[in-house]
């Protein structure tokens, strides 16, 4: 698979097979995407991958603290901001909606989509969960390098024949991760992953959320007569 087919068919997965991913294989991907850029070569992100009794460890608690109100804000860790302008907010809404509706969860049905927002913690079924951190000091430079990071293994997990789910959900749920993972809490946590084979039969996978025009992203300038 050649890097412009491995872009086009990324998308986030949320229903897995169970079929398992050797270590060697999850070894490779994570080799290859040391080659991600980072300013001045800092390469400021550490992966810790879980799979197995570790997985499900991750799991159980993260499900029972959610069960108990047991969740931190977005908010508390700076990730999303308190109010979203409208197109952000729109987008956001765009395609959690169109998940719902292939999954025929009504507008207002919470017990349906608190349900389906629990499936984050079970990583859709992977048999792979990545945790990627950075350290807490560093700023947005280091944020945005990590960033490049996580997109090069889910593009590096394409060529594998392998498919991911990158999840902000699990922020709110630092604390249980860092304790079975044995992270130090000078790193904050980035992103969790779920990693694995698609369900080829899963409704949810056969979302693929909309993109704006480059019209209304991208602006050209000195091109004249080019």
């Amino acid at each position: 698979m050649d890097v412009l087919e491995a872009i086009r068919t990324r998308k986030s997965i949320r229903a897995f097979t169970d079929q398992p991913v050797p270590r060697d294989t999850v070894a490779k991907i994570i080799e290859i995407s040391q080659r991600a850029p980072s300013g001045t070569n800092t390469q400021p992100w550490h992966v810790h991958i879980c799979a197995g009794d570790v997985r499900q460890a991750i799991t159980d608690d993260v499900l029972e603290l959610a069960a108990n109100g047991g969740a931190k804000t977005y908010e508390e860790y700076g990730y999303y901001p308190e109010s979203w302008h409208d197109i952000h907010r729109d987008r956001r809404r765009g395609v959690g909606w169109g998940l719902y509706g292939l999954l025929g969860i009504k507008k207002g049905d919470r017990e349906a989509a608190a349900r389906q927002g629990a499936r984050n913690f079970m990583f859709f079924d992977a048999p792979i969960g990545l945790f990627v951190t950075t350290d807490a000091y560093l700023a947005r430079g280091s944020w945005s390098d990590t960033g490049m990071y996580l997109q090069t293994i889910m593009l590096a997990a394409r060529g594998f024949g392998l498919d991911t789910c990158p999840q902000a959900a699990w922020i709110q749920f630092q604390e249980p991760i860092f304790r079975h993972l044995k992270i130090p809490d000078d790193q904050v946590l980035v992103s969790g992953m779920s990693l694995g084979y698609a369900d080829p039969d899963a409704i949810e996978n056969t979302l693929v959320s909309e993109r704006e025009a480059i019209s209304n992203v991208a602006t050209f300038h000195g091109f004249d007569g080019i």
